[in-house]
């Protein structure tokens, strides 16, 4: 896919493992400019050789639990570029401790702080790209079938799932008029920083296996195929949406 000359933000890569790497990957192989951003100093040591690997020349520290780090990143990215095609928000995250637990024990801090990072960072952020992007400007998210269905020990997560897809919708609605589009990937479970919390991944991942229409767990890769389409105007028609890449398993009963 010819993506030559667009400027494209990922946020929330932490290594070669993640959805986040794959999108990037593509982007780049497509043309993209692309700015990278991380959560925090621990993971630059991942981050910046994978910049080097793209030819990526910014890659920007942002706490996205913070409106300053916020503002002060896209104050960096006006600074380089005058417009903004591309948005990837890559962002999860719940303490540790609030996963592989029964759900009612979760505490007041764990649900904000899972809300907050993985849900409120998407308007947030979208907030300061808005100022940047224009008609036929996209962005897209990652979620996860936790949001519809109880996934076990996915626990607070699957509700900041949730409202991440509800927000999503909203967010179609209210950048609409611009010509701003926003989706949702719901990918199937990949081992990630994120996801070696949560228990039982593998388990899911053999039953994947067992019962997918497709017999088989999904790779990075398969996302990355599904985000280019949603970022670029072969969707031009779709937002607001949910996109399972899945291997099927989400229609599956059983």
């Amino acid at each position: 896919m010819n993506l030559k000359g667009k400027k494209a933000l990922i946020l929330g890569l932490a290594n070669k493992h993640s959805i986040a790497y794959a999108i990037a990957k593509s982007l780049a192989e497509g043309g993209s400019e692309l700015i990278l951003s991380y959560a925090s100093p621990a993971l630059a040591k991942r981050v910046l050789p994978i910049a080097d690997e793209l030819g990526v020349a910014d890659c920007i520290q942002c706490d996205v639990s913070k409106d300053y780090d916020i503002q002060n990143l896209f104050r960096l990215v006006k600074g380089k570029w005058d417009t903004l095609d591309f948005l990837v928000h890559s962002v999860a995250y719940a303490p540790a401790n609030e996963l592989n637990i029964p759900f009612h024990n979760t505490s007041r801090h764990g649900f904000l702080t899972a809300l907050d990072i993985s849900v409120y960072s998407l308007i947030a952020c979208l907030r300061e790209a808005e100022k940047m992007m224009h008609e036929g400007s996209s962005a897209i998210t990652l979620s996860y079938y936790g949001a519809q269905k109880v996934v076990p020990n996915y626990g607070v997560m699957g509700i900041a799932k949730a409202a991440l897809e509800a927000s999503v919708r909203y967010l179609a609605h209210s950048l609409g008029e611009q010509g701003i589009r926003i989706n949702a990937i719901s990918a199937g479970p990949l081992r990630t920083l994120s996801s070696s919390a949560i228990g039982g991944i593998a388990q899911l991942q053999r039953r994947i296996e067992k019962t997918a229409p497709l017999a088989r767990n999904i790779e990075p890769e398969d996302v990355a195929k599904t985000a280019m389409y949603l970022l670029s105007d072969l969707a031009s028609g779709v937002t607001g949406e949910t996109i399972f890449v899945d291997a099927g398993i989400n229609i599956m009963a059983y």
